[in-house]
């Protein structure tokens, strides 16, 4: 994954160079490995380069043979080997890089092309004939993109927004599973039935397709020219990757294709890793999980003085005031610098999953299987704004790729169009997720010891120590007072804090970002209508087995 920088119609072309520079170098925690600039009249392209994939030739902006078409690409297409022999002869690649398919594609389809995109990208291509262009983003928003408007008429795009928020006026977040064409606007490429169907699906979940369609969707995020890794927090989500990953490692070691340039030939066994407050249970769970996959596995512990520490860089890396995104995003973070400091530059990560399966424990309070569906619709359609601007901006702080294979088109096809009545959580004998759990419940050769199986459900920022919670709740407690609380409104008319943390968070988003900024984040909160508790931590819910102050 990458950073990209764009603006159209630039009023001043003779300062292009040096703005275009300058901003772009604000993402290159992003891209370490190699910048680009292409700059045509009063229009500029840039990339801050994280090598994945082609490692000598796959620098960007890429161009055509013709230099007709320039492309900023953040991301990674997983079809791309497929379009390419499709293609046959009608384009001559100049790289070996999986965006570059985004040209010959736009050269076939037009503005159809992210149709036939399988993967995670944020893109800008220009058109230098037509002088038009093109910009598109991933169905589920995986990869982070803002657009922003300035004075003089311009147009901006960039992977963060602290790209743009010196010179626009107005910044939006490019809405996930749309194509903006400057010459006949903004529309939704993206639109399944699952999606924009209001009825609620009657069939039967086929536990077969669920457990083969997400092994191919691991399987293919494989797709990787350096060493990668898992993320492992112990939880269902990222322990079920870790096997997969682990099973088909383990498969193509034992028989290589004849021509492998793999990650086999990096690393033959995975190397899992996790974070947490000494004696946190997700350490535990995943020391049991690195073990049963026999995964190299890597245990770092953070102290709450360095989580506290480091607040300030997170709100600034993940452009958001969001109580439970900086809550999360913490560890993450902290953790990201360590993989980085090992040499892995991508790793595979379990996000997605809850919104999917209606995972939180609050869903355990849905009035029926239809609200349960509209509420997962509604999850998954706010991931952008949410998990995975989390799993993105977090690791891509420390140059780190992080994939999500629970988000794949195909995978969500099938893990959204079975009835939600078997998504619904009926203690005993529903614990949540409990289709999912069901579909990789196998007698032989388990995926998974049973104790992580069926482990009850922890939220990252609880799973790494209960405590981390807590001494956020107070040392917020010291920071704010009563009074500078109680005149929230006056100091942040929009989106008004309603809590001491909430509000310290605003603080320190505000000493970092202007309005324009502000105006594009989205609060991560449980469903009230359903009578639960406002604090997004699940231990506040009262199914969790460490429930505390439960609904007060």
């Amino acid at each position: 994954m990458c950073g990209i920088f764009a603006v159209f119609k630039y009023a001043q072309p003779a300062d292009l160079r040096q703005t275009a520079l300058k901003l772009s170098a604000r993402l290159r925690h992003r891209g370490p490995d190699w910048n680009g600039l292409k700059i045509v009249g009063n229009n500029a392209l840039a990339h801050e380069r994280q090598a994945i994939v082609d490692l000598d030739n796959g620098a960007q902006p890429l161009t055509d043979a013709n230099n007709k078409f320039i492309l900023s690409v953040n991301g990674e297409i997983y079809n791309h080997q497929h379009h390419r022999k499709q293609l046959g002869e009608s384009y001559q690649f100049q790289t070996g890089s999986d965006c570059e398919v985004i040209i010959p594609l736009y050269i076939k389809h037009g503005t159809q092309l992210a149709e036939h995109l399988d993967g995670m990208f944020s893109f800008v291509l220009y058109d230098v004939e037509n002088d038009t262009h093109i910009v598109a983003r991933d169905p589920i928003g995986i990869t982070p993109l803002y657009r922003g408007w300035g004075d003089d008429g311009s147009l901006w795009y960039a992977s963060e927004a602290k790209s743009l928020k010196d010179n626009c006026s107005r910044i939006e977040v490019f809405p996930p599973g749309h194509l903006f064409s400057s010459k006949t606007g903004l529309v939704r490429y993206y639109q399944p039935e699952w999606m924009t169907s209001t009825a609620i699906p009657t069939q039967p979940c086929d536990l077969k397709l669920l457990r083969e369609t997400f092994e191919a969707a691991v399987i293919k995020r494989l797709m990787c020219d350096v060493p990668f890794g898992v993320l492992l927090s112990g939880g269902l989500d990222s322990s079920l990757v870790a096997a997969i990953a682990s099973r088909h490692l383990e498969q193509l070691a034992n028989n290589p294709p004849a021509n492998d340039e793999s990650h086999v030939n990096w690393w033959p066994r995975l190397h899992s890793f996790a974070i947490g407050l000494k004696n946190a249970p997700d350490l535990e769970a995943a020391r049991v999980v690195a073990k049963h996959l026999n995964t190299v596995h890597h245990e770092f512990h953070f102290t709450i003085q360095d989580g506290h520490d480091a607040l300030r860089d997170v709100v600034n890396h993940l452009e958001t005031y969001d109580v439970t995104t900086i809550r999360a995003s913490t560890p993450m973070y902290l953790l990201s610098r360590r993989i980085k400091a090992t040499g892995v530059k991508m790793v595979l990560s379990g996000e997605g999953s809850d919104e999917i399966f209606g995972g939180y424990l609050y869903f355990h309070k849905a009035p029926s299987a239809a609200d349960l569906h509209k509420e997962t619709i509604q999850r998954v359609g706010n991931l952008h704004l949410s998990d995975c601007l989390r799993a993105n901006k977090s690791t891509m702080a420390w140059g780190v790729e992080a994939r999500v294979p629970f988000l794949d088109k195909a995978f969500l096809d099938v893990a959204m169009s079975f009835d939600p009545a078997e998504k619904l959580h009926r203690q005993p004998t529903h614990i949540e997720k409990h289709v999912l759990r069901k579909a990789f419940d196998t007698a032989d050769k388990p995926y998974l010891p049973a104790s992580v199986l069926w482990r009850q459900k922890e939220q990252f920022s609880d799973g790494v120590g209960y405590s981390w919670i807590d001494s956020l709740k107070d040392a917020a407690e010291q920071a704010v007072t009563d009074a500078q609380l109680a005149s929230a409104a006056v100091r942040f008319p929009h989106d008004t804090p309603q809590t001491k943390e909430a509000y310290w968070y605003r603080e320190m988003f505000d000493e970092q970002f202007p309005a324009t900024v502000a105006s594009t984040v989205m609060r991560w909160i449980p469903k009230g209508e359903w009578g639960c508790n406002a604090d997004p931590s699940g231990r506040f819910q009262t199914v969790h087995s460490s429930a505390v102050l439960a609904d007060k």
